[in-house]
């Protein structure tokens, strides 16, 4: 009889042992796909996209910016009291997308280089100095020049010469 419990109890084993088998089986299946799908989906939305993308902008050529040329200024910058005076002489570009927008702008820039004056005028040589300090010269310039001839815009606000003496 012993020999008769010990066949039942290997049976019974094998019978548990089976289930474990099949579950590790089907979760093994199971992340393999969340991994393949993973890596397919990724595949779509990073890669995918940047080809349409690439074809579009290959089939519509971009037209290139048109430039319009502002007056000269030289202005002097503001100083402690006993100090030299100093002076900002500046050349300045104004970048637009289109053609037409020269001829709407052009009459507004009386006005533009009022702006670029006044404000200018208050600058001190420590403003301007580094690389950091002409690009916030230059987005400062450029959204004053926005609001100047809104609702046109300008691209960019680009300088032809910088002098601080």
């Amino acid at each position: 009889m012993a020999d008769g419990d010990q066949a039942e109890g290997a049976a019974a084993e094998a019978e548990v042992a089976a289930p474990k088998g099949k579950l590790k089986m089907i979760l093994a299946a199971a992340g393999f796909l969340v991994i393949v799908g993973g890596g397919v989906g990724t595949w779509f939305f990073f890669f995918r996209h940047h080809e349409d993308v690439h074809a579009e902008a290959a089939a519509a050529p971009k037209a290139p910016p048109v430039f319009i040329e502002v007056p000269d200024m030289l202005v002097n910058l503001v100083g402690s009291p006993g100090e030299r005076v100093q002076y900002l002489k500046v050349k300045v570009v104004l970048e637009v997308k289109e053609e037409k927008q020269v001829e709407v702008i052009k009459p507004s820039l009386p006005r533009v280089t009022d702006i670029f004056q006044t404000y200018l005028r208050e600058l001190r040589p420590a403003d301007l100095s580094g690389s950091a300090g002409l690009f916030r010269l230059k987005e400062e310039l450029t959204r004053r020049v926005n609001a100047a001839i809104s609702p046109n815009q300008v691209n960019a606000v680009l300088f032809k010469e910088v002098v601080v003496q």
